[in-house]
């Protein structure tokens, strides 16, 4: 296996699993994308093997800091260790979650979800597209699933130079999959719904609102395919609208609805939630704004790039503004981003401002601030993969 020297090591010496360009000591470009090698440092100490990328700003993503093969046996045990984590720290018995979350489960690129007896896999980076039919193999070896499907579509893979595409690599989706989250159930697609199929990193903080929802009405707004709503139908609620601009997502709602015997306490609208949100607002000026008793904001990630982060807190400020002038008083509102470089103190920070811009005079209590959950653990030493933050309010 081939070397490659470290000449800042500091990052890497402190836990971190990434090296970028300008912190090696020669240029990577004479590897080829998803080549093993092994780091050194200038003292030609060992400090870890990985695979190298010269097409990516991470130039090399490290596996492990023990020498060792990267073999059948090496995925094996990183596997078993992952779903022995979930075994230990997640909901007893649960029928789907995160198995391996990236570099929190030293497998940097590799995202694999499990829905009741299906996986849907992502391999994001050179590397791990290079080892694809071992880690597959592992896969199947060791959880035994129906099928198993191939995401990769995830634009990351376009930064890595590779292509996207998905497909159904064993076995058969028909019937799709069904989950149970808190004793609701949620049918899922794993080849045709958004990411792997469902956003699993929400399912601790559906379950936390739900508690704190009793009767009432309400939105879900960026719903997709019912998540949040369905939770709060089932918890009381009297009505609950879906709000969504994707069709195939609100049909995808409207059957976990049926499908949980809620379809009459539940609404599906096909709009930009922007543009929704604005007239709601309208439609109250001149009289009383507030017309909900909690409203769920779960939008997309606006924040692709640093650059982009000033445009995306300007979009998340608006729509939050907007919320919470549209809740009752004593109402409830759950607002999440999943933007990565939207930090901690900038997502409070924005919504501080939303409330003072637009929803002045209103008084506002900070109730929980909640994260990702248990199957999608944060690598201490590796701030990015702690990406969700989700914000329980009480607007008064």
């Amino acid at each position: 296996m081939e070397r490659i020297i470290v000449a800042k090591a500091k990052r890497l010496l402190a836990g971190h699993q990434w090296v970028f360009s300008n912190e090696l000591a020669q240029s990577p470009a004479r590897f080829a994308p998803g080549q093993l090698v092994e780091l050194y440092d200038n003292k030609d100490n060992f400090l870890g093997t990985g695979y190298v990328n010269p097409r990516s700003l991470i130039s090399v993503r490290v596996l492990t800091r023990e020498r060792g093969e990267i073999d059948a046996e090496f995925f094996r045990k990183r596997m078993l260790a992952a779903a022995g984590f979930r075994e230990r720290f997640f909901v007893k018995g649960a029928n789907a979650f995160r198995l391996i979350f990236s570099e929190s489960d030293r497998l940097p690129g590799l995202i694999v979800d499990k829905y009741n007896d299906v996986l849907s896999v992502q391999m994001l980076t050179a590397g791990m597209e290079a080892m694809k039919e071992t880690v597959l193999e592992s896969l199947d070896s060791l959880f035994s699933p129906r099928a198993i499907v191939l995401r990769n579509d995830s634009r990351m893979r376009t930064l890595e130079g590779l292509p996207l595409h998905k497909e159904v690599v064993k076995g058969e989706l028909e019937p799709l999959p069904v989950i149970e989250e808190e004793g609701v159930m949620f049918e899922v697609d794993p080849l045709g719904g958004q990411k792997t199929g469902f956003f699993l990193d929400q399912r601790e903080n559906r379950a936390a609102l739900r508690d704190l929802v009793r009767g009432g009405e309400g939105l879900d707004l960026f719903s997709y395919a019912g998540g949040w709503g369905v939770h709060l139908a089932y918890a009381g609620a009297h009505n609950v609208t879906c709000v969504d601009e994707s069709e195939k997502a609100l049909s995808m709602a409207q059957r976990n609805a049926q499908l949980n015997g809620l379809a009459g306490k539940m609404e599906f609208m096909k709009t930009d939630v922007f543009d929704f949100l604005k007239e709601r607002v309208k439609e109250g000026e001149g009289n009383k704004n507030e017309k909900y008793d909690f409203i769920v904001l779960d939008p997309p990630a606006f924040v692709k790039s640093g650059k982009k982060l000033k445009e995306a807190i300007k979009a998340y400020t608006l729509l939050n503004g907007m919320c919470m002038r549209l809740l009752k008083p004593g109402g409830l509102l759950a607002t999440s981003s999943c933007s990565w470089h939207l930090g901690q103190q900038d997502f409070l920070d924005m919504l501080r401002d939303a409330a003072h811009k637009q929803a002045a005079g209103r008084k506002i209590n900070l109730l929980e601030l909640r994260f990702q959950g248990r199957d999608h653990p944060v690598l201490l030493a590796m701030p990015e993969t702690g990406y969700l933050k989700c914000a329980f309010l009480v607007v008064s």
